[in-house]
């Protein structure tokens, strides 16, 4: 009797521990594929991935060209103010004259300035009228004046020649232009000074729109002024925009390349004072 009850406390003791007893020992396969799924998934999450960063491609952009930048200053201004181009009067007015009072060089001035603005140089314009009549002397107070306000790196006396456009036009690239001419006083004793600073801009010019410009007007003797106030400073220069016939498209597009010209003239000479 006492060994049976034994034995069925035995087994009694048995079934109560052996729940217990099976999650100590080792797992079979089943469970060491279970593990492996759980690192795979442990592994998926980037949060977890401690040593390694993705580094984003570099982009590296293209290399762009240096904008023109010109330290300068310049001065426009007109001794003959009224000058005027038939085809540009009759296109404003129907009326075909050399002289007017609002359609007239000073509105070429105006772009003038603009463009030089655009190539980055600083630019006053004198816009004074004076009397045709000793013109030359009448403005001359007026210039001085300015020049005294402020150091200008180029001064242009703006006219316009009264020669005909089988003269004062040039064809380039399907494109018409009007001719330029650089009229330099020889009646004074730096003149070589202008006309050297003239030839600068007349070659610049030359670079960008062959046949742009004339051949210089050197000026002396009776019946001219001899020194159109370029006795003043080496950088004045007279410049006859164009003549009577020249359109107003033929002018604009040579103010462009005249603008652009002297904005290389003066970089050129800034650089080469450093």
């Amino acid at each position: 009797m006492k060994k049976t009850l034994q034995i069925w406390g035995t087994l009694i003791l048995f079934l109560f521990l052996f729940p217990m007893l099976i999650t100590t020992f080792p797992k079979g396969q089943s469970a060491k594929s279970s593990n492996l799924v759980k690192e795979s998934t442990y592994m998926v999450y980037a949060a977890n991935i401690l040593e390694e960063e993705t580094v984003p491609e570099t982009i590296i952009e293209p290399a762009l060209e240096p904008a023109l930048v010109t330290e300068g200053k310049a001065l426009l201004y007109f001794t003959h103010f009224h000058e005027a181009f038939k085809p540009v009067t009759q296109a404003k007015e129907g009326k075909v004259t050399v002289s007017h009072q609002t359609e007239n060089i000073t509105k070429f001035g105006e772009k003038l300035k603009t463009q030089l603005q655009f190539n980055g140089i600083e630019t006053d314009m004198l816009a004074v009228e004076v009397p045709h009549t000793g013109a030359y002397n009448a403005i001359r107070p007026h210039v001085k004046k300015k020049m005294q306000e402020k150091k200008y790196d180029l001064i242009i006396d703006l006219h316009r020649d009264s020669a005909g456009p089988d003269i004062t036009t040039i064809a380039f690239n399907d494109e018409q232009y009007a001719k330029v001419a650089f009229v330099i006083g020889m009646e004074h004793q730096n003149f070589e000074r202008n006309r050297a600073n003239a030839v600068l801009l007349k070659n610049e010019m030359e670079l960008l729109v062959p046949g742009i410009t004339r051949n210089l007007v050197m000026k002396h003797g009776a019946n001219v002024d001899g020194k159109y106030n370029q006795d003043l400073d080496p950088s004045l220069l007279v410049v006859e925009l164009g003549g009577i016939g020249n359109t107003e498209d033929q002018l604009n597009r040579t103010i462009t390349v005249l603008a652009k010209a002297a904005a290389t003239v003066i970089e050129n000479s800034n650089r080469a004072e450093y």
